[in-house]
């Protein structure tokens, strides 16, 4: 098991201590991956219980693609020194309290990464740590945490989208080198609208639908393929209207590669009784589509149903 204490130096300008905001199944995984890298320090920032969990067990991953990942991990319930990197990993239901672990006076210069789903929490990141400061990123993966350190990483993918927004050059350069030393493909894109509505144009038809009837991938593309195809048409207008290219049959396309028995993290948190993402993925959308007088009423009608 590797320690995952070491400060080590990755060369002039890399990042050298890293931070991430949250446990789960996006924030241990990537977390565990940048551990067994060795390329900078890692704290995890946690609950109290969690972070006690992951001192004493340390983070645990099973990954087909990347190998099984035992760690010893640092953890603490508050940030308390700075750091150069904070990813933010958790839920978007938790990210207020989740905020609270990371006071901005204590973050320094950190350049914040969001791994969250949905678009709205960019504005709250830039309200709390300056828009200099929050570098938008999008990732795709299916990551779930188990239990307490436990991680299954089921895709057969773990990829980062980086937007430099107004971050510098070279500190989004620093962050992409991280990122991928870890295992993670990364791409930077130019186009911060493209790239957060590019996952949710495909992320809310499939999480809005397959927890609205409880199904997989496979039974929604095949049983509701009309409710699905006019979702995609829906929130493609809405994308579209927000300043992102869209293409509904390249978003079809990717529903029907899917294994038919992948279910979406909304369904699983559904099925396991846990707040849903909602309002950030489908009520985000409703709110753009009012903005930009785009009907969405399909959209509507899941969110009121699921909310």
């Amino acid at each position: 098991m590797s320690d995952g204490t070491n400060k080590t130096t990755t060369g002039h300008g890399a990042p050298r201590e890293v931070a991430v905001l949250g446990a789960g199944g996006v924030g241990g995984l990537v977390g565990a991956l940048l551990v067994r890298a060795d390329e900078a320090t890692v704290t995890f920032v946690a609950r109290d219980e969690t972070a006690a969990s992951l001192r004493e067990h340390g983070l645990h991953v099973r990954s087909g693609q990347l190998g099984d990942v035992e760690v010893a991990v640092r953890a603490t319930a508050r940030l308390t020194e700075p750091v150069d990197v904070l990813l933010v990993a958790v839920k978007a239901t938790g990210l207020a309290d989740a905020l609270d672990r990371v006071a901005p006076e204590v973050l320094g210069d950190a350049v914040v990464v969001p791994l969250l789903n949905g678009v709205e929490h960019l504005d709250v990141l830039r309200a709390r740590y300056g828009s200099a400061r929050v570098l938008p990123a999008v990732i795709r993966v299916e990551s779930t945490r188990v239990a307490p350190g436990e991680i299954v990483h089921g895709s057969p993918f773990v990829e980062i989208d980086l937007a430099p927004g107004d971050v510098p050059t070279d500190t989004v350069d620093a962050v992409r080198d991280l990122l991928a030393h870890a295992g993670i493909t990364v791409r930077v894109l130019p186009d911060e609208a493209a790239l957060v509505w590019a996952k949710l144009s495909f992320l809310a038809p499939l999480a809005l639908l397959t927890t609205r009837y409880r199904e997989t991938i496979g039974e929604v593309r095949t049983v509701h393929r009309g409710e699905l195809e006019a979702l995609v048409a829906e929130v493609a207008a809405v994308a579209t209207a927000s300043g992102a290219p869209s293409d509904p049959a390249a978003s079809l396309a990717l529903y029907d590669r899917f294994p038919a028995g992948a279910r979406s993290s909304m369904e699983r948190d559904a099925e396991a009784g846990r707040l849903l993402e909602v309002d950030a993925i489908g009520g985000a959308v409703v709110r753009a589509a009012d903005r930009h007088g785009v009907a969405a009423p399909l959209t509507a009608r899941l969110v009121a149903e699921l909310s």
